[in-house]
C-alpha cells in the first residue's frame, strides 16, 4: 500500500500529530504507486528490503529534522504492517514503543489460516510443505526471532478478522510476556481487520496514544507505569 490524500478515521494522521507527535508515514521500497516493478521487488523479501529501507529512511529523516528526540520513537503498523513491527522488534533497538494491529507472528500459521492463500504463495514462492518454498517461509517468520524481542509491544487484535485470524496476536503477546517484555493485548470481539465501530475506534485511539504516551514522556521513560491520555473527555486509566 501508499500513504495517500485519502481521509480515514482508521490511521488517521492528524491524530497522532494533534496528539503531540511528530507523525511520519514512509512508503518503504516495494509500496504500490511507483510501478509494478518496484512492487514486485520485495516478492521474498518481507523482512529485507521493506525493512531496509524503513531505517534507511528513518536516519534521513532524523538527520535533516534534528528537532525529533531520536530517543523517544515509536513505531506502528498494521496487517503488513504488523508483521512488519514483529521484525522491527528483533532486529532493531531503535524505537522505545511498539504497536502491532492485526500483525502476523508465524508466516506458516499464517498460511493454514488465512481466507486468502494468493499472498502467501506469491510472496513465499510456493506453498509451505514444499521443501524449498519452505525454507523461505520459515527465513521471514518474525515467530523464528522471538528470543530477540525486547521492546515494549500493545498488541491489537479483533475476533472477525480471518486474514490473519486472532491466534496470530494471542501468540505475539504470549511470545512478549512469556520473555518478560512489557505488552498489553486490546482484544475487539465484534471487529474484523479493520476497527470500524465508531465506540471501538475511541477505545482504539484511546489505548494506542495512551500506550505511545507512557512509553515516550519524559519524566516516565523506561517505565511501566499507566498514563492517562484523554480522547473526547475520556480517560486512559
Amino acid at each position: 500500500g501508499s500513504f495517500t490524500d485519502a481521509w480515514s478515521t482508521r490511521w488517521n494522521l492528524n491524530i497522532f500529530a494533534a496528539a503531540g507527535f511528530v507523525t511520519v508515514a514512509l512508503d518503504f521500497e516495494g509500496s504500490t504507486g511507483y510501478g509494478q516493478n518496484f512492487t514486485d521487488a520485495i516478492r521474498n523479501q518481507w523482512g529485507g528490503k521493506p525493512f531496509e529501507s524503513l531505517m534507511k529512511s528513518l536516519d534521513q529523516l532524523l538527520d535533516s529534522h534534528p528537532y525529533i528526540d531520536r530517543n523517544r520513537l515509536t513505531a506502528l503498523g498494521a496487517s503488513y504492517g504488523g508483521y512488519q513491527i514483529n521484525w522491527i522488534n528483533a532486529h532493531s533497538t531503535a524505537f522505545k514503543a511498539l504497536v502491532n494491529h492485526d500483525g502476523m507472528f508465524s508466516t506458516v500459521s499464517t498460511y493454514y489460516s488465512t481466507d486468502e492463500l494468493y499472498f502467501p504463495e506469491t510472496e513465499f514462492e510456493g506453498v509451505p510443505f514444499d521443501e524449498q518454498a519452505r525454507q523461505n517461509y520459515e527465513k521471514w517468520s518474525p515467530e523464528r526471532n522471538v528470543h530477540k524481542w525486547k521492546t515494549p509491544t500493545l498488541v491489537i487484535h479483533s475476533e472477525k478478522d480471518y486474514r490473519l485470524v486472532v491466534s496470530e496476536g494471542l501468540s505475539t503477546f504470549t511470545a512478549l510476556r512469556r520473555q518478560g517484555v512489557p505488552a498489553r493485548f486490546v482484544y475487539f470481539p465484534d471487529e474484523n481487520h479493520w476497527v470500524l465501530k465508531p465506540a471501538n475506534s475511541l477505545r482504539w485511539h484511546r489505548e494506542v496514544l495512551g500506550w505511545i504516551t507512557q512509553w515516550t514522556r519524559k519524566d516516565t521513560i523506561g517505565e511501566s507505569q499507566s498514563q492517562k491520555f484523554v480522547v473526547q473527555g475520556e480517560h486512559l486509566n
